[in-house]
């Protein structure tokens, strides 16, 4: 076999590229969370978020994953602790984001998977954010206070790439916009 064809069939082979992503949602001014539970009740995020993170390794801290309740159907959960202990049996355990990553990608190969989600909480969100690619935001239209925040969004390190208008549905505490944000720079 030529080297050209053994090149480019390898080419054809190899994985996609899995990109380090972000899925939040955050209040205007960064607000992610109150006493470990979001200072909102919004079920028509909670389906895009479904969307956005289904058949996807999902990576959370352990308070984010006990104030889910569960483990998501059809996602793995990769929960970043320092207690060495998951919250639910099947939830799979990393000591440090280099190796929680690493856990991830591995699930992202064996479900063909384009994206890690990152999923929380605000400690969570900030030792990976120098890592991310790509931001899907909700943006909750109101101020709760709050102890967990998002990381600033510097417009000269992520740009903006798309956005949906201000909604609120009927069942919604808030209404909400969506963002997506790609990153263009490092963080200065």
């Amino acid at each position: 076999m030529s080297e050209a064809f053994v090149a480019e069939r390898e080419r054809n082979v190899r994985p996609p590229e899995v990109r380090l992503v972000a899925v939040v949602a955050m209040g205007e001014n960064r607000v992610i969370g109150r006493d470990g539970d979001m200072p909102w009740s919004i079920p028509s995020d909670l389906k895009r978020y479904r969307r956005l993170t289904m058949g996807k390794p999902m990576i959370m801290g352990r308070k984010t994953l006990q104030s889910i309740g569960r483990l998501l159907d059809g996602r793995d959960t990769i929960v970043l602790t320092r207690s060495g202990e998951v919250p639910f049996e099947g939830a799979r355990l990393a000591g440090t984001p280099d190796e929680a990553l690493s856990i991830a990608s591995v699930c992202a190969a064996s479900r063909n998977a384009g994206e890690i989600v990152i999923a929380g909480g605000g400690e969570i969100y900030e030792l990976f954010f120098d890592r991310l690619e790509r931001l899907y935001v909700t943006e909750v239209m109101e101020a709760p206070d709050g102890d967990a925040r998002f990381p600033v969004i510097d417009p000269a390190v992520f740009e903006e790439v798309s956005r949906e208008r201000s909604v609120q549905k009927e069942r919604d505490s808030a209404a909400t916009g969506f963002a997506v944000y790609r990153r263009i720079a490092s963080r200065g």
